[in-house]
């Protein structure tokens, strides 16, 4: 197996910044917009920009985190092991804001179709965004395409991308890893 770093260190730092900045030119003070992780390793990332969006304009942005196992297409698949539910809490009214779905990785974009079904019980929000650390551009099934990207990679289906972040896994980084033949 071969690993290749993409992103890590203050680079790492550095990116979330770029991608606070891009939300601010964009949302202003946030008073109509909010931000939802996609459980589970998008709540890290959503969790880092509203610590960094308080750095930067001192206000406290909403945050949820949404749990979508149970709107995935393949849920019910045999051998997809057990079913691992996380939780989803959105303490605020989604209706008439722009909503700001965050992941670590886009791949097949089936997860953000999946987030935007699972949306649709909070009610129907004015606008809906997508911010990813990574998008994996060259593997897409369904045309789901993000409006704030960290990094893009151009990978095949058989290698992974991996991401790594200080609060799980004791650092942050991205990975590109190639199974060798």
């Amino acid at each position: 197996m071969k690993q290749s770093i993409l992103l890590d260190g203050p680079k790492f730092q550095i990116t979330i910044q770029r991608l606070c900045r891009q939300l601010i030119e964009n949302h202003g003070d946030f008073s109509q917009a909010v931000l939802i992780g996609i459980q589970p390793r998008g709540t890290y990332l959503a969790k880092r920009i509203v610590h960094e969006l308080k750095a930067m304009l001192g206000v406290d942005v909403p945050l949820g985190a949404l749990d979508i196992t149970f709107y995935r297409d393949d849920f019910r698949r045999k051998g997809t092991g057990p079913i691992l539910a996380n939780s989803t809490h959105i303490d605020f009214i989604v209706e008439g804001k722009s909503v700001i779905l965050i992941d670590d990785v886009l791949w097949t974009g089936r997860t953000i179709r999946s987030a935007m079904d699972a949306m649709q019980a909070f009610g129907r929000s004015e606008k809906i965004e997508l911010l990813v650390l990574v998008d994996r551009r060259f593997s897409r099934q369904i045309p789901i395409q993000p409006d704030y990207i960290g990094i893009q990679v151009d990978s095949i289906d058989s290698q992974k991308v991996l991401v790594q972040w200080k609060e799980e896994d004791d650092q942050d980084s991205i990975h590109l890893i190639t199974e060798e033949v």
